[in-house]
């Protein structure tokens, strides 16, 4: 038989094969030539056959003979097999028709990709698996705690089945590589699947294959790409998935994250039932605010917090400045970075709960250390506190500090974003008026509420604090939050904005070094909230001394380390008497009992 000597590029051109199906990665420098003559049924026919010829080495008709002895070495549940033969015997029947043939094969051929018995053996080492996370992630106790807690439990049932670990927490806290960590942990294949901005329903159903380009969901490629029915799959950025006219994504994740159901999931384009029991999901998410509740209560919810300077500085000297010196062609010798620098980099030069900044910052300094290698000659390159602005510049960050003194209407409040904790200056002037209250800096809806929760309470015990009937008729109060093109909002600024209103009405000062946290009721009840490691290290940061917390947050205070409360005063409130008692300065106090 002749071979073909035809050129492989030529030959794909004039069959419209994609080369990379082949593995041939070249690019043909002719342009396509695209022929105005329609191709009749037996060309179509002709070019289909010449295809599988070309691609696969058999013929269209060959294609029966492996599909069928494929299907039989396959071990797949019944209802797989059923269907593989059913399809397999309508592709003998439409071998003259081009169009459905194709679809008929590409189908078959997915099924018989799929490892529909095919798993992986898990690692059950604990030991191993401590190590590597030990080693992968500096601090995070808690998290690497409850994840080695699941891999015993998992262990000692020898079962597949596990709940849905869904991490939370600020973005660059490496909430994506503990996922990674685990799974290298267990030794099982890692898929990563990105849910962010995903608003098609069939991205993770998949489409009918009866559709153009029809195609498996994200969820059963994953599978079908890690080669085994139980791999590691990370849902990444579970909270960024949005829903439009295409249908309800969240919709569709309820059936492959529950345990009762996921074990039958059906994907659109397969149309057999697809076991994902054994799959052990992993979601990433920033807040757990974008989430449905029905999805959220299939999970569960471990939360990794903010990391501490010296969490910072652990993490930049084990693993992110080794990892940029080998990024960037450097040996360890070439470039040295102090602990004050280090310290300066993540305390001026960004501001982030996480680490991702202070790793490109670092980049920064090692590609201009490299490029002052190269150029001057030099052996080494050494950076310290005293020298970090030739390499990075002006610092970028500074903390909005303390006030120098006490002051009448200002308070400092505490707050959480979604880049770590942060402290809110909250002004209030006083003015003859007409009894309007004004709010400004960029408040949310929660945040005006919250003002006027404090000022009913105050209009209630006006009396006690010897304020005239008329005060609140012949008065305005303008509430400030300074940093107006920043958006504000949350609850946890009640007592903050009541103690700074009070204060501005009764002209009596507030302490400078304190700052305070938590939600007021309109009976000046002092309620919990949220994200308190991050707020006492803004407070800590800013120099406050003393930081007043909901009663009820007491157990979140316990829980935290030495690192963080050292050097702080933690004083725990349940009403605004107490918070106003202890944030008025000591000479005011006399007032206050006299009023009483």
């Amino acid at each position: 038989m002749a071979t073909n000597r035809e050129p492989v590029l030529k030959r794909c051109r004039s069959l419209q094969i994609d080369p990379s199906h082949l593995g041939i990665f070249k690019e043909s420098k002719r342009a396509p030539q695209r022929s105005m003559k329609k191709m009749s049924e037996y060309g179509l026919q002709l070019r289909e056959k010449q295809r599988a010829k070309f691609i696969y080495g058999v013929q269209e008709k060959q294609f029966r003979n492996t599909f069928e002895k494929a299907a039989k070495n396959l071990k797949a549940p019944k209802e797989v097999n059923e269907k593989l033969k059913k399809e397999i015997s309508r592709f003998k029947s439409s071998l003259n028709s081009p169009a459905e043939s194709g679809v008929i094969r590409t189908y078959i051929e997915t099924l018989l990709e799929m490892p529909w018995d095919k798993a992986g053996k898990d690692n059950q080492d604990i030991k191993y698996a401590e190590e590597v996370l030990e080693a992968d992630h500096y601090g995070l106790e808690q998290v690497k705690e409850r994840i080695l807690e699941f891999l015993a439990v998992r262990s000692l049932t020898k079962k597949g089945e596990s709940p849905i670990l869904c991490l939370v927490g600020p973005p660059g806290t490496g909430k994506t590589s503990i996922a990674r960590s685990l799974a290298k942990a267990l030794k099982k294949p890692y898929v990563r699947i990105s849910l962010g901005g995903v608003r098609d329903e069939a991205e993770i159903r998949g489409h009918r294959k009866t559709y153009v380009g029809a195609m498996p969901g994200r969820i059963a490629n994953g599978i079908r790409q890690a080669g085994v029915k139980n791999p590691l799959m990370l849902l990444d950025e579970i909270d960024k998935v949005s829903t439009d006219y295409k249908g309800d994504t969240f919709s569709a994740l309820l059936e492959v994250l529950d345990s009762e159901q996921n074990y039958k999931f059906r994907d659109h384009y397969l149309e057999v039932p697809l076991d994902l029991s054994e799959v052990l999901f992993i979601a990433t998410a920033n807040s757990l605010q974008t989430i449905p509740r029905p999805l959220l209560d299939r999970m569960e919810v471990i939360e990794v917090t903010s990391y501490t300077e010296n969490e910072k500085l652990h993490i930049a000297t084990e693993h992110l400045i080794p990892k940029q010196l080998e990024k960037n062609g450097l040996k360890k010798e070439q470039l040295k970075i102090s602990k004050n620098a280090v310290w300066k980099i993540a305390s001026n030069y960004t501001k982030e709960a996480g680490v991702r900044q202070l790793e490109r910052e670092i980049g920064n300094i090692c590609r201009k250390a490299a490029k002052e290698i190269l150029t001057t000659g030099k052996k080494s390159v050494t950076i310290t506190e005293k020298n970090l602005f030739k390499y990075l510049g002006k610092e970028k960050f500074t903390y909005q500090m303390a006030n120098a003194a006490d002051e009448i209407g200002i308070v400092r409040g505490l707050a959480w974003t979604s880049v770590g904790g942060d402290t809110l200056q909250i002004e209030v002037n006083v003015m003859p008026g007409k009894g309007e209250i004004m709010l400004t800096g960029q408040l949310g809806d929660v945040m005006k509420e919250s003002a006027r929760t404090g000022i009913s309470y105050i209009r209630s015990v006006s009396r006690d604090y010897q304020i005239a009937d008329d005060f609140f008729e012949k008065h305005d109060i303008h509430v400030h939050i300074p940093e107006g093109a920043v958006p504000k909002d949350g609850p946890s600024a009640g007592i903050t904005m009541a103690t700074a209103m009070l204060s501005a009405i009764t002209e009596q000062k507030v302490r400078a070094d304190i700052a305070m946290t938590g939600e007021v009721t309109l009976r000046g009840r002092v309620l919990p909230i949220g994200g308190l490691k991050e707020k006492l290290l803004a407070a800590k940061n800013a120099g406050i001394k003393t930081v007043l917390v909901p009663k009820k947050n007491l157990a979140d205070v316990e829980e935290l380390s030495q690192e963080i409360t050292k050097g702080l005063e933690i004083l725990p409130v349940e009403h605004m008497e107490e918070v106003l008692k202890a944030a008025f300065v000591s000479e005011d106090q006399d007032k206050i009992s006299g009023g009483e």
